[in-house]
């Protein structure tokens, strides 16, 4: 998640499926629209970035064993100039914030957040550290 990024505001830009057995995922992804998988240590675990050919398109995770009978769901993530106006705005709306804006510890990783729309939709806003669009 290091390399110079291109996205701009507004973009959906990445996809995150988090599942109780990645491996399985992983299989079954890999045989239905022949993705290729990076495999990358994280601080809670493995992370698993899908390519589509070249492109990075998304990733892979376990679900927080704290949050077993949350539902398995690809979450999408949009492309923000700042992620923590973003949240501001969000909430200024009438959405609600799920997951306060953090930063991805990786190297140049990006900052997210993760929201609920007015009408109960979930969805993740994303910031890239080497965004060259803005």
């Amino acid at each position: 998640m290091s390399e110079k990024c291109e996205h701009n505001h507004g973009d959906f830009s990445w996809n995150e499926l988090s599942v109780t057995d990645p491996q399985q995922a992983i299989h079954f992804y890999q045989k239905v629209f022949g993705w290729t998988i990076e495999e990358m240590d994280m601080p809670n675990g493995k992370y698993y970035i899908l390519f589509n050919g070249a492109e990075k398109i998304g990733g892979i995770t376990a679900k927080d064993p704290k949050e077993a009978n949350s539902p398995t769901a690809w979450m999408p993530y949009i492309t923000v100039n700042d992620v923590d106006k973003a949240a501001a705005q969000i909430v200024k709306l009438g959405g609600s914030i799920i997951l306060p804006p953090q930063d991805i510890p990786v190297e140049n990783g990006p900052r997210l957040t993760i929201l609920k729309d007015p009408m109960g939709a979930t969805l993740g806003a994303i910031t890239y550290a080497n965004d060259t669009a803005s």
